[in-house]
Formats: C-alpha cells, sequence, structure tokens
C-alpha cells in the first residue's frame, strides 16, 4: 500500500478514536462545571488519563462513577445517558435536586443505579424499565411522588424496590413475575388497592415492607413465600379480619410487624412455635382472648409488643419471665389489680453510654486530627446512622453500640475497606422517634481517607444490614463533609535550634512586610464590601444589638454567632434537619432549655438574602396560633439566620407519607386543614398590610406536639396592599 496513503488511514482512525472517547471526556466536563463540591483532583479534560477520583474507565470510556456520601451537590442532567459504557453510577448520600432525567433509560449496560438519600424530585422516569441489565435499583429517601411506571404497549415500565416517596397507585401485577427478588420495599408512599396475589410466588423474598400507605382489601395470604424473614404491614387500611393462621407456617420468619392493620380474635398459639421468631410487633389492633406463649417452642423470642389491644389473659412459663419483653400496656388484663405487672408498663430505654476503658492511652493530636480506639491521629469520617423501628426499648446504649461497633467492622473488613476502627458516640432518639447513632470512622495505613473510599464507605452503609433483626431496624446513613482529602503526615522531624533561629529571623521579616501590604489591601476591601452590603441589604444599617434601632421587630432577639453556634453544637450533622434553596435548617437548644431551630442562609445566595429580608419584614409583625413563632436571628459575620420555635412534629408532608411515624386519621386532617386555613385567612384579612403566602404546601405546613398546624416558611410571600381586592402577578412562584 502507497505510504501516504497508510499515512492518511492512520491519522483519520486516530482522529475517531479520539473523537468517539473524546464524547465522554466532554459529558464529564459538563457534570463537573454543573455540581459543587467535586473532589480536587478532578483538573483538566480527560478523567480517564487523569485518573479522577470516583471514576472507573475501561479502554478510555467512562464505565462507573461512584461518588456516594461525598457532598456532591447539584442537577442530574439528561447529558448523562451519552455515556454509553456507564455500568455503575452511585450517587446516593449527596444533595442532588430536580428531577432524574428520563434519558437514563438510554444507558443500556447500567447495572447498579443508587440515587438513595438525595432531593430528587418528580415522577420516576418510565425509560428505567428499559434498563434490562439492572440489578440494584435504589431511590430510598427522596421526593418522588406520582404512580409507579408500569409498562404498556408503548411505554416501558418499572417493577423494582422504591420506599420513602410519595408513590401513588397500586402495586403493579407484574411484580409478583419477577422471581428473582429477594427484598421488596414500598414503606412510606400513597398508595392504594389490595396487594397483588401473586406476590405469593416470590419464594426468594426474605425481606417485604409495605407499612405507612393505604392499602385496602383482605391481608395478603404470603403462605408461598418461604424464604420471607423480614414481614412490615403496619398502618394500611385491610379489611378487618382475624389474625392470618397462614403466618404460622412462614418457617423463616424472625420479625412480624401489623401495627393498626384492623387485625381482631386471638393469636394462635403455633405462631410462637416459629423457630427463628424474634420480634412481634402488634400494637393498635382488636385482638382478644389470651395471649399463651407458655408452651411456645421458640427460643429466639425477644419481644412482643401489643399494646392497645382486647388481651384479657397472658400465660408466659416462668422460665421465660426475664427473657422475653412483653407489653400489654392499653389492654383488659392490665386493669388493676394487675397494673403493677412487668407486662403493664413500657421499658425505659436507658440511653446514657460511657465507653469503657481504651486498650491504650489516647494520644494528643495535632490540629484536626482525633486519638482513634486504637490510639492513632488520624481524620475519620463522621455521619449519622439513622435506625428505623424496631429496636428494643429495653435494651441501654451499651448493648446497642457493642453490636453495632463489631456489625460495622465486619462490613468494612468484607468489603476491605482500609478501615481501622469505629467509634460510636452515642445513640438517641430524634423527633420522629428513629435512633440515631453518630459515627466516627478511622483510616487505616494513613491519616486520611481518599475520595473513592469515603464514597465506598457510604455505599456500605447504605446496604448495611444486621443479623440481630430483634436490635435492629431498616437503616439510612447521613455523611457529613469530609475535608481532608489532602491530608496531613503526622510524622514531624526535629528541626536544630540553628535552623528555627535562621527561620524565624527570615520569617518574620517576610511576615512583616506582607503584614503591612496585607493591612492596606485588607482595608480597602473592607470600606468596598461595607459599600456593597449597605447597598444590597436595608437591615445592613441597623444596629442589631440596640433594640431600639429595630422597633418592628417585636418579640424578636438579636443572638450573636457565637451563642447560634453553640446552640447547635457547632452546627454538627446531627443537630441537620432539613435544607432548601437558602440552605440549611439546624435544631439547637438555647440555655433556657429552649428547643429552637435555625434557617441558616447560605452564604453568596442571592435568593437566601431576599428569603431572609422577606421572612424577617413578615415575622416581625405577625402573632397568631397558627403561624410559626420568630424567636430572634443573627447577622453577625456576613452570616443571615432565623431563629424560630422548634415545632416537634416536623412537616405535615412528612405525617402524610409515613416518614414521622404519626398516623393521621380524617380527624386528625380536617383539624390540621382547619388550623392551616386559619392562619392563611390571619394573613390575607387580618395583618396589616395584608400578606399572600405563595408557597402553600404540606411541606410548609408544621404540626406541634398536639398536632396543631403552623404555616412557615415565608420566603416567596408578598404584601398586599389594604386597598386592592386581587394580587395579580406574572412571575412564576412556588415550587415546581
Amino acid at each position: 500500500m502507497c505510504p501516504k496513503v497508510l499515512t492518511f488511514l492512520l491519522v483519520a482512525s486516530f482522529q475517531i478514536y479520539t473523537q468517539t472517547h473524546g464524547d465522554d471526556f466532554t459529558v464529564m466536563s459538563i457534570l463537573k462545571d454543573a455540581w459543587e463540591n467535586t473532589p480536587r483532583n478532578w483538573v483538566g479534560a480527560d478523567p480517564c488519563g487523569g485518573k479522577w477520583e470516583g471514576i472507573s474507565c475501561n479502554n478510555s470510556r467512562v464505565t462507573s462513577i461512584t461518588l456516594a456520601a461525598v457532598g456532591l451537590m447539584g442537577e442530574l442532567s439528561g447529558d448523562i445517558s451519552s455515556l454509553s459504557e456507564l455500568e455503575y453510577l452511585k450517587l446516593g448520600g449527596c444533595s442532588f435536586y430536580g428531577p432524574i432525567p428520563e434519558l437514563i433509560g438510554s444507558l443500556q449496560l447500567l447495572e447498579s443505579l443508587d440515587l438513595n438519600s438525595n432531593r430528587f424530585t418528580g415522577s420516576i422516569p418510565h425509560s428505567i424499565g428499559n434498563l434490562s441489565k439492572l440489578i440494584v435499583l435504589d431511590l430510598f429517601n427522596n421526593l418522588l411522588d406520582g404512580a409507579i411506571p408500569i409498562s404498556s404497549g408503548t411505554t416501558p415500565g418499572l417493577d423494582m424496590l422504591l420506599h420513602d416517596n410519595n408513590l401513588t397507585g397500586s402495586i403493579p401485577s407484574t411484580l409478583g413475575l419477577v422471581h428473582t427478588l429477594e427484598a421488596v420495599r414500598f414503606e412510606g408512599n400513597s398508595l392504594t388497592g389490595p396487594v397483588p396475589s401473586n406476590l405469593n410466588n416470590l419464594t426468594n423474598v426474605a425481606t417485604l415492607i409495605l407499612s405507612n400507605n393505604n392499602f385496602t382489601g383482605p391481608v395478603p395470604n404470603l403462605t408461598g413465600m418461604a424464604s420471607l424473614s423480614y414481614l412490615d404491614l403496619s398502618n394500611n387500611s385491610f379489611d378487618a379480619s382475624d389474625f392470618p393462621l397462614s403466618f404460622s407456617n412462614l418457617r423463616a420468619l424472625t420479625t412480624l410487624m401489623m401495627e393498626n392493620t384492623g387485625l381482631e380474635g386471638q393469636i394462635p398459639p403455633t405462631l410462637f412455635d416459629l423457630p427463628g421468631l424474634q420480634t412481634l410487633i402488634l400494637r393498635n389492633n382488636q385482638l382478644n382472648g389470651t395471649l399463651d406463649i407458655a408452651t411456645s417452642s421458640s427460643s429466639q423470642l425477644k419481644v412482643i409488643d401489643m399494646r392497645n389491644n382486647r388481651i384479657l389473659f397472658y400465660s408466659e412459663a416462668p422460665e421465660r419471665r426475664n427473657n422475653v419483653d412483653v407489653i400489654l400496656v392499653g389492654n383488659p388484663v392490665c386493669e388493676p389489680p394487675e397494673a403493677t405487672k412487668n407486662y403493664c408498663t413500657v421499658p425505659q430505654a436507658n440511653y446514657s453510654y460511657k465507653r469503657l476503658p481504651e486498650k491504650c492511652v489516647p494520644l494528643h493530636c495535632i490540629s484536626d486530627q482525633i486519638s482513634s480506639p486504637n490510639c492513632e491521629c488520624s481524620y475519620p469520617y463522621r455521619g449519622v446512622l439513622v435506625f428505623k423501628p424496631p429496636f428494643l426499648e429495653s435494651r441501654n446504649s451499651t448493648y446497642y453500640v457493642h453490636l453495632e461497633e463489631e456489625s460495622l467492622m465486619r462490613s468494612f473488613k468484607s468489603h476491605q475497606l482500609p478501615v481501622d476502627s469505629v467509634e460510636v458516640n452515642f445513640p438517641a432518639k430524634d423527633s420522629f422517634g428513629y435512633l440515631e447513632s453518630n459515627l466516627s470512622m478511622f483510616p487505616s495505613g494513613q491519616n486520611h481517607f481518599n475520595t473513592a473510599t469515603i464514597s465506598y464507605i457510604g455505599f456500605v452503609l447504605s446496604l448495611q444490614t444486621y443479623e440481630n433483626s430483634d436490635i435492629f431496624g431498616p437503616t439510612y446513613f447521613k455523611g457529613s463533609a469530609y475535608p481532608y482529602f489532602d491530608g496531613k503526615s503526622t510524622v514531624s522531624k526535629e528541626l536544630s535550634s540553628t535552623g528555627r533561629i535562621i527561620g524565624a529571623a527570615a520569617g518574620g521579616a517576610s511576615f512583616l512586610l506582607l503584614l503591612l501590604l496585607a493591612g492596606v489591601c485588607a482595608y480597602r476591601h473592607k470600606k468596598r464590601r461595607e459599600r456593597a452590603s449597605e447597598q444590597k441589604n436595608h437591615f445592613a444599617y441597623l444596629d442589631l444589638k440596640n433594640s431600639d434601632s429595630v422597633p418592628q421587630l417585636k418579640g424578636a432577639r438579636c443572638f450573636s454567632f457565637d451563642e447560634i453556634t453553640k446552640c447547635t453544637n457547632n452546627f454538627s450533622e446531627a443537630n441537620h434537619i432539613g435544607s432548601g434553596g437558602y440552605g440549611m435548617v439546624y435544631r439547637g437548644m438555647l440555655p433556657t432549655g429552649q428547643l429552637i431551630a435555625i434557617k441558616r442562609c447560605r452564604q453568596g445566595s442571592v435568593q437566601g438574602g431576599h428569603e431572609f429580608n422577606a421572612e424577617i419584614e413578615v415575622l416581625s409583625r405577625v402573632h397568631h396560633k397558627n403561624v410559626v413563632n420568630l424567636v430572634g436571628f443573627c447577622f453577625e459575620r456576613g452570616e443571615q439566620m432565623l431563629i424560630y420555635e422548634f415545632v416537634r412534629n416536623g412537616s405535615l408532608r412528612d405525617s402524610l407519607s409515613g416518614l414521622s411515624g404519626i398516623w393521621l386519621d380524617w380527624r386528625r386532617r380536617l383539624k390540621v386543614a382547619h388550623g392551616a386555613a386559619r392562619g392563611l385567612a390571619y394573613l390575607h384579612e387580618l395583618v396589616n398590610p395584608r400578606i399572600i403566602h405563595r408557597d402553600v404546601k404540606s411541606a410548609n405546613i408544621l404540626l406541634d406536639e398536639c398536632l396543631n398546624a403552623k404555616v412557615a416558611d415565608f420566603g416567596l410571600s408578598k404584601p398586599m396592599d389594604n386597598s386592592e381586592l386581587i394580587l395579580a402577578s406574572t412571575q412564576v412562584k412556588g415550587t415546581m
């Protein structure tokens, strides 16, 4: 072949090769620009050659994006569909928002799609049904709504595991045809209709959780589910019926939860012959007759909670008295003179915890490093592991901590993660009744973790399960930001006294010169910033520490930044309870013991600044039992924070979706609707000038300890002149 022709073909083929694989580079550059908090080594245009952390490649094609729990923030754009060789997309535990793109169904090689614990909204894309190679789909703990996509002749559908969103409609019967399923979880949605009878065909399913929905019809017959170990059907509207005798045939069952499901009649004694049964939760039903465990052959039984039923008699063997926690509060059997029996009281949890003496002498560490349980100074990765019920209220914290630390270390070792040790600081219940454990995980082999390891730790914790199902219920993990990816050496060499003297002299001279220059620059910068701040924010001219200069803020106190920092334990992750376009919301406690909620505007956020001004203007002059109360504010060090009363039961949305664990019957829902209406009517008619909220939704209606509604979040509100009968606006406001 002619050399010129050969040269041309080689050049042409190289150009085609680089252009084809350059598409991945272009897409990754687009994603890098769109996302915040990306890893520090994401530099240059080549994620494969540059070995970007969290990115895996094969032949210059991106095959995996694994960045769980590393604090990424932004939207997941449809550009990601151009990564045609992508097999793993793991972005759980980050801060992504907006819709999941419909084009994600174009990733035909995708095997794992993990988007749990973000803030995705909208409906689940139908196109996910096209992902024929998908093995893992995790959309847990988002803000998704709408019906589950069901396939038709023209559109794909979805028969996968989705929970803690706001899905509606019914479970598609085609789910019973997916015989490879091992877990089905739909808890905390708004699903209706009967449970498909062919779920009975899912013989490999070990976990079935359908709690906190609106299912109707008969309690499902699950006799064929031979592998079923964990079953939760609580808080649904099944037909009133006797306790299903078929449940006594589920030989693998360890945990059965059917709270508030309309059960009647007597519990068959054969249920307690199941060899592995450990936990039985049947609160708030109409079960009656005798509870008989005297002849039980099960040696694993740990807890029976049947509060608020109609049990008349209780029979137990003496040798079981100290081995099984039985709770029958609210049953006739606990009426006097039996009210003093052990089973007629609710065991009180002991959440105090003092760690046993260390195996070694803790070190005094430099900077932000901490001494691990094995006495090695390092930068730990921290977060909160949240346990949903069930968990035994009678167990003390030492018991939880011991089991939790052992189980976590086994998981990390089995995945070959470089974790030296785990420390569980303390377990405590949050406002929803969930058990929270603050974790610190210490690196092995060096004093810091890299991005890939942090991501893998977050992924493992999102899949964490425990052998003791009577101790721990379902979990999810909330990781804290980790700023120590670069790390610093803990080994320091002794400098000679001569070196220190020379270094000090040279450094001192340089320091004086730099200090002079920095002082001039800082002074000029401060003046420019003060002028800009006065133009931008009309609160800047106020002396906020002098209450006489802010007469419009009736009853609101000006807090210092140090006070708020102390109230929130330095804005710890454990006190982080929400977020939005304006910034973050934290829980805190004043020295008086009053619980407060702190809304912290994101620095540099224009939206946050406008919302701060709007809310402080509105809330400083409104006072009504159905409107959230402003306690004070903070305007120091460039921060803008509003301090409210803490409303214990969270938002109406959380209650309606089952997240808060509060069951709202129709009478309570009517009470909430009336309360919210009174708050809005007050704003519309009795305030001068009148106020239009413009962002009314269930997430902005809070419920106090008596389930009284309180209208909240006035960032988009607008005053209305009393002479106006109608407020017209061409601007789109509110929430999509």
